[in-house]
C-alpha cells in the first residue's frame, strides 16, 4: 500500500484520494485478484480505535477510505488541508458496483435476514450486470461460521459486503477472510440498511453540508446519542492530545 497516497489520522493511515482514482484503484486489485480488505475511517471508529487495541491493531491489515467530516476536520489540523473526497461507505460501495461494468461475483454477509435480503434485491435492481448473492445475516456464531467460510470460498465472490458494524466486521475480516474467500473485502457497516431502506439517507442538503450525523441522531436519538453527543467532543479531544504529541515529539 506504500504507492497509494495516505495521511496519518491519530496513528490510522487514511486514503488520500478523489472518487475516480479511488474507484479504479479498488477495481484494479480486483482486476489483479489481490487479496484487499477495506474499511472506513470516521470519528466514531477512531474512537473506538483508541479504547480497542485488537481493533486498532487489525486496521493495520486494511485499506482505509475516509468517511465524513470528522476526519476531515482532523485532516486539516494534522494536515493542513481536508481530504481529497469524502469516501463515505453508504455511497463508495454503490458506485464502485456501477463503475465496474464487467460481472462480478458479489457476497453479501451480515445485517438481519430480512434486511440482508432486501439489500440483496436492491442491489440486484442498481447493478444487473452482477451476480449478487447473500452469503448470510449476521447473526451467527462459532457453531455454523465454518459452514459460512466454506459456503465463501465456493462461491469466492470478487467483493464480499460484510455490514456487521464496528468493530465486530473488523476483527471478523482480519481474523477469519483470507483470498481462498474473496478478491476484495469490506466492512460496511450500516449500509444493508440504507440499501434495504430500513434507514432513510439525510436530505441531499444536509449531505452537502456534511451534517448527515446530525439526520441520523433525530431518527434514532436513544440508540446514537452516545455516538454522536459524547463521540464527538471525544474525538475532537483525542485529536487535540495526538496533535500535542506530535508537536512534543518534533520538537524534542
Amino acid at each position: 500500500m506504500n504507492d497509494v497516497p495516505q495521511r496519518d489520522i491519530l496513528g490510522i493511515p487514511v486514503v488520500a484520494l478523489k472518487w475516480q482514482p479511488a474507484l479504479e484503484l479498488v477495481t484494479s486489485r480486483i482486476h489483479a485478484n489481490q487479496f484487499t480488505k477495506i474499511a472506513w475511517l470516521n470519528a466514531h471508529c477512531a474512537n473506538v480505535a483508541q479504547g480497542d487495541s485488537d481493533y486498532r491493531r487489525a486496521l493495520n491489515g486494511f485499506l482505509i477510505l475516509p468517511d465524513g467530516i470528522g476526519v476531515d476536520i482532523a485532516s486539516r489540523v494534522l494536515h493542513g488541508s481536508s481530504f481529497p473526497d469524502n469516501l463515505n461507505g453508504t455511497d463508495f460501495v454503490p458506485a464502485l458496483l456501477k463503475f465496474i461494468d464487467e460481472p462480478l461475483r458479489v457476497g453479501l454477509l451480515g445485517a438481519k435476514p430480512e434486511e440482508v435480503a432486501r439489500a440483496c434485491k436492491n442491489f440486484k435492481k442498481q447493478t444487473p450486470q452482477h451476480d449478487i448473492q447473500v452469503i448470510s445475516d449476521g447473526f451467527f456464531d462459532g457453531t455454523n461460521e465454518q459452514v459460512i467460510l466454506e459456503k465463501l470460498a465456493q462461491f469466492r465472490p470478487h467483493i464480499l459486503l460484510v455490514a456487521m458494524g464496528v468493530p465486530r466486521q473488523e476483527l471478523f475480516i482480519a481474523h477469519a477472510i483470507s483470498e481462498a474467500h474473496c478478491i476484495c473485502v469490506f466492512g460496511v457497516g450500516a449500509l444493508f440498511d440504507f440499501q434495504a431502506g430500513t434507514t432513510k439517507r439525510a436530505p441531499s442538503w444536509m449531505r452537502k453540508f456534511r451534517i448527515e450525523w446530525v439526520y441520523r441522531l433525530l431518527l434514532e436519538p436513544q440508540r446514537l446519542w452516545r455516538r454522536y453527543l459524547v463521540g464527538n467532543p471525544l474525538f475532537l479531544w483525542h485529536l487535540l492530545k495526538y496533535r500535542l504529541r506530535l508537536k512534543g515529539n518534533n520538537n524534542g
